[in-house]
């Protein structure tokens, strides 16, 4: 029964164009990924200094796991609550301008732990419609009453924030939105702040270590809680959550994700401060990628594509799913990858392909990935009317 109802259901994403079905990576050299014995230039990490991919840091990471064992074997909760890991999460709150912080094992769950936690039922939370699934399954889990406002609207959040005067209220959104690669409006969204008095959680965790003064993200004006991931700019794996006063000890006692899941390892933490001081000195690292992001994106316009994004991350419009999927498909025939982002990862119709600049590509990539793009799509579109 079950069965049937499974196949039913994937049969329906293959002809919807909507399947999933990532090929298996062998291995990875720099911006490079091999793939049934072929190398294949990547566009579609989000490893943005090419910290993932450093000897340098992999050497650090090696000899923290070797002095502090490979886990921590419990939650915080129970005797996992190790003094290398506080001292780590100090650092990271030091280095980004908050009081505190705290490890979660992903950025998935450092949403979800922290949303679902933070606001009940008697709150009212406003969030911007392209946040990530995370957020909004924290939110849903949460029990408050959750309205969305138009992808980075200040003047659609005004009127949602000027209809719920009478409660509690917070806003949700990103500094750098991942799908869409644009900037929020901090000074738009530090005005409705300062009339409104509302808690603000910004989730960076395609900001932090890519942009900004040291790799600080943008938001720190506007964020009283910021999110932060390890497994992007910075090399690792994991998520770190910057806190204001007292907010730590609430989330050790209402975070079920953070109670009941087994803490990252010493090895880990050690590994996180040693990735913030790389992070901290790569200011030639993130120049490089702050203009081959500009390359690329100008590079495609002048071809006549539609892109958005503000930064490494570009989104090319296609549309159409099939299309998407298809063009996808035949750039990686061709030598590159480039994750094409579906519904419901984007909305139904709105089909991209998502291109994550790193400062390892080079304006040659630029001109390799433009120049095929551009047959591909105009053949693949042909084809598919």
């Amino acid at each position: 029964m079950f069965e049937k109802q499974f196949k039913d259901r994937l049969l329906i994403q293959r002809e919807a164009g909507l399947y999933r079905n990532p090929p298996l990576v062998e291995r990875r050299e720099g911006k490079y990924l091999f793939i049934d014995g072929r190398k294949i230039l990547n566009f579609s990490s989000n490893d943005y200094l090419g910290l993932g991919a450093s000897r340098k840091l992999a050497e650090k990471v090696s000899d923290n796991f070797r002095k502090y064992g490979t886990s921590s074997s419990s939650s915080r909760l129970v005797c996992a609550n190790y003094s290398v890991i506080s001292q780590a999460e100090k650092a990271y709150a030091e280095y980004f301008g908050y009081d505190d912080a705290l490890f979660f094992p992903s950025g998935y769950q450092a949403n979800l732990g922290l949303l679902s936690a933070l606001f009940a039922r008697e709150d009212t939370v406003i969030f911007d419609k392209h946040i990530h699934a995370s957020s909004v399954k924290g939110l849903a889990l949460s029990k408050s009453e959750f309205l969305g406002y138009r992808h980075n609207s200040m003047s659609h959040l005004r009127k949602r924030l000027e209809s719920r005067t009478e409660k509690q209220v917070g806003v949700v959104t990103e500094s750098l939105f991942s799908m869409d690669g644009d900037f929020l409006d901090v000074g738009g969204l530090q005005a409705l702040k300062e009339t409104h008095g509302f808690l603000t959680l910004v989730d960076e965790a395609h900001a932090f270590g890519a942009v900004g003064e040291g790799g600080r993200g943008i938001a720190r004006p506007v964020a009283d809680i910021a999110v932060g991931t390890f497994g992007k700019a910075f090399g690792l794996f994991g998520a770190f959550a910057l806190l204001p006063p007292n907010l730590k000890e609430y989330l050790f006692n209402f975070s079920s994700p953070l109670i009941y899941s087994t803490t990252l390892p010493e090895g880990h933490a050690a590994s996180a401060v040693d990735a913030l001081e790389i992070i901290s000195q790569s200011e030639n690292e993130r120049e490089v990628l702050r203009q081959i992001g500009l390359h690329m994106r100008k590079g495609l316009e002048s071809e006549g594509f539609r892109v958005n994004g503000d930064a490494q991350i570009l989104a090319i419009e296609i549309g159409d799913e099939a299309l998407a999927a298809t063009v996808s498909k035949r750039l990686f025939d061709k030598g590159i990858f480039a994750f094409s982002a579906r519904y419901p990862t984007v909305p139904l119709g709105k089909a991209i392909l998502r291109i994550g600049m790193t400062a390892l590509h080079t304006a040659k990539d630029v001109a390799f990935f433009i120049t095929t793009l551009k047959g591909i799509h105009a053949k693949t579109r042909l084809e598919l009317k």
